[in-house]
């Protein structure tokens, strides 16, 4: 069955405004390392954008059911382009981007929410591939972009374009980035509303955070939706880091700058884009924790990424870890989506994984901020890394077969209802 036309607004709407926020992080690192600030301000960029995900969990993901999922995304881009004008007014980089994340963290449950309202369970795995494809894609583009942007060739024509206000690269960089919001913004005009029902937000607004801590509740005691929820916030909160681990990485393995070094982050994106499409082509619904064991082999390597020291090696080793990444994360966030919408709905379970998710990167990102402060390698932060993931990975692994064992006939049916729900159109 074809993808329905709103599909493909949801995409490009998606690319625009993913593309924005990887060049925007590479633009506000530069902004950061040409203001002279100290090395753990830039660390703190991720956990900084994860802040507001985590505060406002429990309200963003109402407010993305109690209205058109696309005017939700269209308020969203707006908040973004906020956050970049505050950071050309002077606002402190870390602060601003801040704000970037507010944006993001009511965009996101817009976005995969909608995915399961306007597209049959059959298609989930399928349309998640492709817009977690399409995400990497923006974000292989987004981190070249940005780095192009604050390249010093190309910073004079920028400047030359004699905006009031923008009197250096990053200031130009972060100019360009807030059209690229605009775009994404108009093609939020387009898409389609859904015929899911709206849920109307309470007037009681603290009544919500109840009702979260419910949903929580409920995605961690459902015997599939504890191990796919457990492994996509590993996973998140990991790979949201490796943003900026990847940047210092390469200035201390292969002595790179924020233009070269940001191609390294597009180099894992490439991967993970092939691992994406191909999860999408290959892995079932129903069979999607047969790939749990690929995250200990990708906890393994990138515990040995800190003995690659040549740019010929770190290529081809950086394109294998992202397709395990990629491999992984699209049939878990699959199973993971068509669970909680049947718990709860669509904008509350998205809303329940991304606070799980960034509370993950803000807690690992807090933390390397904190060992960058004391003087931490970049080495040592890696291995570190890598080590967490396999112990983690292993523990999930056996989690699942625990519950394999312990309720074998609930995990039965809630495969046959995988299968079945799959099956549909």
């Amino acid at each position: 069955m074809p993808m329905k036309r709103g599909f493909y607004t949801i995409m490009a709407a998606q690319f625009f405004s993913s593309l924005a926020d990887n060049a925007l992080f590479v633009a506000a690192v530069e902004l950061l390392q040409s203001g002279g600030a100290p090395h753990w301000q830039g660390a703190a960029l991720v956990p900084m954008f994860a802040l507001f995900y985590v505060l406002l969990a429990p309200w963003v993901g109402a407010f993305a059911d109690s209205r058109p999922k696309g005017r939700v995304m269209l308020i969203s881009n707006a908040v973004k382009i906020a956050g970049c004008l505050l950071m050309l007014l002077g606002g402190h980089p870390v602060l601003a981007y801040a704000v970037v994340g507010l944006g993001a963290a009511a965009y996101s449950p817009a976005k995969y929410g909608i995915l399961t309202e306007l597209l049959p369970p059959s298609q989930l795995v399928k349309a998640n591939g492709w817009i977690e494809g399409l995400t990497i894609g923006s974000i292989i583009l987004g981190v070249v972009l940005g780095g192009q942007l604050v390249d010093p060739r190309l910073a004079p024509t920028l400047l030359a374009l004699g905006v009031p206000g923008i009197a250096t690269a990053p200031q130009a960089a972060i100019a360009a980035l807030m059209v690229v919001y605009a775009v994404a913004a108009a093609f939020n005009l387009g898409i389609p509303r859904s015929e899911a029902p709206l849920r109307p937000m309470p007037a009681r607004k603290m009544s919500l955070l109840g009702d979260f801590w419910q949903c929580n509740a409920r995605l961690w005691t459902d015997r599939l939706g504890q191990i796919t929820l457990s492994t996509t916030t590993l996973f998140w909160g990991v790979s949201g880091n490796m943003r900026y681990i990847v940047l210092a990485w390469a200035a201390a393995a292969l002595g790179y700058g924020t233009t070269r070094a940001a191609s390294l982050i597009g180099v894992v994106a490439v991967g993970t884009a092939v691992g994406a499409v191909w999860a999408s082509l290959q892995v079932r619904l129903e069979r999607a924790c047969g790939v749990l064991p690929l995250g200990v082999l990708m906890g393994a390597l990138l515990a040995l990424m800190v003995f690659v020291r040549h740019p010929g090696l770190a290529v081809p080793f950086l394109i294998v870890l992202g397709v395990l990444a990629g491999f992984i994360v699209v049939p878990m966030n699959a199973l993971l989506q068509h669970r909680g919408h049947n718990l709860m709905g669509a904008g509350r379970s998205i809303a329940v994984q991304n606070f799980n998710e960034q509370a993950c990167i803000l807690g690992l990102g807090a933390l390397y901020s904190l060992l960058s402060g004391l003087g931490l390698h970049a080495f040592a932060t890696i291995a570190l890394l890598g080590g967490a993931v396999i112990l983690a990975m292993l523990a999930i692994m056996l989690w699942y077969r625990h519950n394999l064992r312990r309720y074998p006939k609930e995990m039965a049916r809630l495969r046959v209802l995988a299968r079945s729900d799959r099956a549909q159109g």
